[in-house]
């Protein structure tokens, strides 16, 4: 999958390609002009270009692997547990909070191999990784079909996991690098959509087909996806920002990234809320459909129905973070969405059906908000040479956060079978961390290149 046919590497590309580096080149060594002149050498289109789709299809084909052990999570825990008419989360799902919590958690540390992937993006390439990563990560989703008990479950699919993610995280790389900053919001809010589209797919065919199929049946229909993106490899793009940048570099970057110590502290920012986001999303997106199927007892159309509403909240929600990105801010826009979500996701478990349809569809709609402001201003932070490490950094980040939100959460809700308390207790803390988007600077209407010009970048 990592052959290069792409049309724009044929003779002519090429042709300019040089042309663009000996420019890039002779910027740098006479060491007097700035960013603006050097984007000239770019080839960047708007958030409907080409390249752009195509890059959406990754992420398409990333997000239905991805979301596969949280939409089947409770036909899993029923098909590897017991299930009693008691009043535990064990009776009721057929496996502890505790230990849906464990295997959840071990599925997320697993996508710590994402840093070293995603790392490798600036060092080989986006494209690269994008198709090698989202292929391997997808065989190994259908492989899980295959799984002869629970703990089998979580490794083989922990196992995909790292390339997952990284496929997912490396397209919205690239779509923010093939843009402009007028459009680039408009691009990262599209490949969250994409990205929404391919999970929305594995819970809608699970909520409709859950008896036919079962949890299996939803695993091997990742060879879909996999097949798409074995049809689209030609297309796939490898950005132009990217191979300028490489061909300046005297040497390549080690595969794990490392952050030199003037990009250090927007990181670290940009990590934190990372972190703090994924202590809820990680609990509230992996209980979610365990919590409506084996709690609640939805109906699947009531659940289909619900997913569907989110889809389109979703969109909406994309639709008005990216302009709230583009006219208010990335700053306000990201603490906004952020703030929203968590009291979204509280609704979602406080106890009664109508609650918990409406706070999730909200929290579609919220993190659809936070998702344009949040990505963007993650990739205009950092330049070009190491933007796809920052990525992998910030990846890990979410991991961790992602880690500490489901234990605790499962945990909590052991606890007197209480998953309102544990919501309670696990989410509302956070939201005072959104003050730390202040921390860093607004890269609304900048680009990149201004921010780090090519000489203080290293590129």
């Amino acid at each position: 999958m990592g052959d290069d046919p792409n049309p724009r590497h044929g003779a002519r590309a090429v042709r300019s390609r040089g042309a663009r580096v000996r420019y890039w080149r002779g910027e740098r060594r006479g060491n007097d002009r700035k960013a603006g002149a050097a984007l000239s050498a770019l080839e960047l289109g708007s958030w409907l270009d080409p390249r752009v789709l195509v890059l959406a299809v990754v992420a398409v084909a990333a997000g239905f692997g991805q979301f596969g052990a949280v939409a089947t999570l409770g036909d899993v825990a029923k098909g590897f547990g017991h299930v009693a008419q008691r009043a535990t989360v064990a009776d009721q799902a057929g496996l502890s909070g505790t230990e849906l919590g464990i295997g959840l958690a071990v599925i997320r540390l697993a996508s710590l191999g994402g840093l070293v992937l995603a790392g490798l993006a600036d060092r080989v390439g986006r494209r690269a990784v994008m198709l090698w990563a989202g292929g391997a990560g997808l065989i190994l989703t259908v492989l899980a079909a295959v799984s002869p008990g629970y703990w089998w479950f979580v490794a083989i699919f922990a196992a995909g996991r790292p390339a997952l993610s990284a496929a997912g995280s490396v397209s919205q790389v690239a779509a923010a690098e093939e843009t402009t900053a007028a459009h680039r919001a408009k691009a990262v809010a599209l490949i969250a959509a994409a990205y929404a589209v391919g999970a929305g797919a594995t819970a809608v065919l699970h909520s409709l087909a859950s008896g036919p199929l079962g949890f299996r049946g939803i695993f091997a229909l990742a060879v879909v996806p996999l097949g798409l993106l074995v049809l689209v490899r030609r297309r796939v793009p490898e950005p132009t920002r990217f191979e300028v940048a490489a061909a300046a570099r005297d040497h390549p970057l080690p595969v794990l990234g490392p952050i030199e110590p003037r990009f250090r502290g927007r990181l670290i920012v940009v990590a934190a809320l990372a972190l703090a986001v994924a202590v809820v999303t990680g609990p509230a997106n992996s209980f979610v459909f365990l919590y409506a199927q084996n709690v609640m007892h939805l109906a699947g159309w009531v659940t289909a129905l619900m997913v569907v509403a989110a889809g389109v909240a979703g969109l909406a929600g994309l639709a008005a973070g990216q302009w709230l990105a583009d006219h208010l801010g990335r700053r306000p826009t990201g603490a906004l969405g952020m703030v929203l979500l968590v009291l979204a996701a509280v609704v979602a478990y406080s106890g009664s059906e109508a609650a918990l349809i409406g706070g999730y569809v909200a929290g579609a709609a919220c993190g659809a908000i936070f998702a344009p402001a949040a990505g963007s201003l993650g990739n205009e932070l950092f330049p070009t040479s190491v933007r796809a490490s920052a990525t992998g950094w910030y990846l890990a980040a979410g991991v961790v956060g992602a880690i500490i939100g489901l234990l605790a959460f499962g945990a909590l809700a052991d606890i007197g079978n209480r998953f309102s308390i544990a919501a309670l207790l696990t989410f509302l803390p956070i939201v005072p961390l959104a003050l730390l988007f202040w921390l860093v600077p607004e890269t609304k209407g900048r680009e990149p290149e201004d921010l780090w010009p090519a000489g203080e970048a290293g590129e």
